[in-house]
């Protein structure tokens, strides 16, 4: 397949590095590793996604099967998500205990997050897309053919 396909070496690497990124933007936002968010839950939440966020670059890099491949992508998309929501949510009304973001929509490690899971989200998705697409047009194309051949 071309590298501009859904197992292709180019997005894999690309979104690995982006897997990565948010787990290191993570990282950096708790204050290190092991970190110090509070209350228990945002933290355990940030441990979570920084593991899921390795996890996924192993994953997409080891993705050479179409199984695999597809759970990365699975993975990515929540990678991407859950971190987004959590921005709104914790600049918005509020999470539970946790006040500490409430307001702050232009800390600059929180945009640079935003923009990292924003690019990661749309080429997840868009991947995802991709490779359900292509055995539907291929379906078509062959059921075309036949009823040509009529």
């Amino acid at each position: 397949m071309p590298a501009s396909s859904a197992t292709g070496t180019l997005p894999r690497v690309s979104a690995a590095a982006l897997c990565l990124a948010v787990s290191w933007i993570h990282v950096q936002d708790q204050g290190g590793f092991p970190g110090d968010k509070t209350p228990g839950y945002v933290g355990v939440g940030y441990y979570l996604l920084e593991a899921a966020g390795v996890l996924c670059a192993v994953l997409l890099l080891a993705g050479h099967r179409e199984r695999i491949n597809r759970i990365g992508w699975l993975l990515a998309v929540g990678i991407a998500l859950g971190p987004l929501v959590g921005f709104v949510l914790s600049r918005g009304p509020g999470l539970p205990d946790y006040a500490d973001d409430k307001g702050n929509w232009t800390e600059p490690l929180g945009l640079i997050s935003v923009a990292v899971e924003g690019v990661l989200l749309v080429a997840a998705l868009a991947f995802l897309f991709a490779g359900t697409r292509r055995p539907v047009i291929a379906a078509e194309a062959r059921r075309a053919k036949e009823f040509a051949g009529r």
